[in-house]
């Protein structure tokens, strides 16, 4: 029997079919779980890359600054130094510039978002050596915690969506980040590596993806960020490979991009497999986890009616809430949304369960 996942938005549904792999019968496991103990969806880390969204890079700077502000008004028994605050520019070039490839026009500004990620680094930890500051910290402050990184990669998607749809919107890179609060991790198994290498870094539109669930950055964010500078002791100790699956997921919701079919994608590769070389990793060594696991598909014909790019993120955008997610076995509903007064304070108490663990 082939499994499937139904997800309904705000006014539409999609249906995923799952691949028959043993990671995708222990993923969809786990994914009915989280289901049934009607664990709390992170609704405010859903829709990334979607450039109508009303989470503008504006609004994002004011909770950043919000979450910023809470963790500068906590006493640390070791006092972190003070987090400034930062204003949309921090991130985001002047539209005085030309923009355009390779132009710096609305660019991404790397260095903040390196910054910010360095101060989630150093307070929260990773997910098998939490720092001693977010062990101390109260609710409101590893709430806040969290947020930084949070945000931080929901800014970086909605730059560059923003910028390029400004001069070339079929290339938005629109995604969803389905994940669950307090949501159990397991250990890969070891014949799920390979799916790794089976897939690598081709994204699919209505690819669906296994989520990361860690703290850390992968070799390829950290070649990517740091445009491909030798490694070292620093860069080195934010490194972590990927090795926990959840049940939760991520959707490609951009065009599809293989390396066998685009050579812009070969163009990046090819560095990046230099770049491992030269600092001693091995391409095909499948426990550095080199890729994205693909879990299955969306059904774009029935769920859409067309499998071009344009249409499909034209609906949408009008649909940026997930209300219910069902399979075969159960289903659940997801009632609050972003609108709701109380949704921060619904998800402070769903996190202080984990912490009581």
């Amino acid at each position: 029997m082939e499994n499937w996942v139904e997800v309904e938005l705000t006014d539409m549904s999609y249906r995923i079919d799952i691949y028959d792999t043993p990671l995708g019968s222990r993923w969809l496991e786990a994914l009915n779980d989280n289901l049934t103990q009607k664990r709390i969806l992170e609704k405010n880390f859903c829709f990334l890359g979607f450039a109508d969204s009303k989470r503008n890079l504006s609004f994002l700077v004011r909770e950043l600054n919000d979450s910023i502000k809470q963790i500068n008004s906590f006493t640390f028994t070791e006092p972190y130094p003070r987090i400034p605050t930062f204003v949309p520019a921090d991130f985001q070039y002047s539209d005085r510039l030309p923009i355009g490839d390779d132009l710096p026009g609305l660019n991404l500004n790397h260095e903040s978002c390196n910054l910010l990620h360095k101060y989630f680094e150093d307070l929260q930890g990773t997910v098998w050596k939490l720092s001693p500051y977010y062990q101390e910290a109260d609710n409101e402050t590893k709430y806040a915690i969290r947020q930084l990184n949070n945000i931080c990669h929901e800014i970086e998607g909605w730059v560059g969506a923003y910028r390029k749809k400004r001069y070339a919107p079929e290339w938005i890179r629109p995604s969803q980040i389905t994940t669950f609060l307090n949501a159990p991790r397991m250990n890969l198994h070891a014949e799920d590596f390979d799916l790794f290498k089976k897939n690598r870094y081709d994204r699919e539109l209505g690819g669906v993806y296994l989520h990361w669930s860690q703290i850390g950055k992968t070799l390829f964010e950290v070649f990517r960020d740091e445009n491909g500078a030798k490694l070292d002791e620093t860069t080195c100790s934010a490194i972590t490979h990927q090795k926990f699956y959840s049940g939760e997921f991520d959707v490609e919701w951009g065009q599809t991009v293989t390396e066998a079919k685009q050579s812009f994608k070969r163009d990046e590769m090819d560095p990046f497999r230099e770049w491992l070389k030269d600092n001693g990793y091995d391409w095909n060594e499948p426990k550095l986890s080199l890729g994205y696991i693909k879990l299955g598909q969306v059904d774009l014909d029935k769920s859409f009616g067309t499998r071009d790019f344009l249409p499909i993120y034209e609906k949408l955008r009008h649909n940026l809430d997930i209300t219910k997610i069902s399979t075969q076995q159960t289903s659940c509903d997801f009632k609050y949304t972003l609108d709701s007064d109380n949704w921060k304070q619904i998800q402070m108490q769903e996190l202080e369960k984990g912490y009581r663990k």
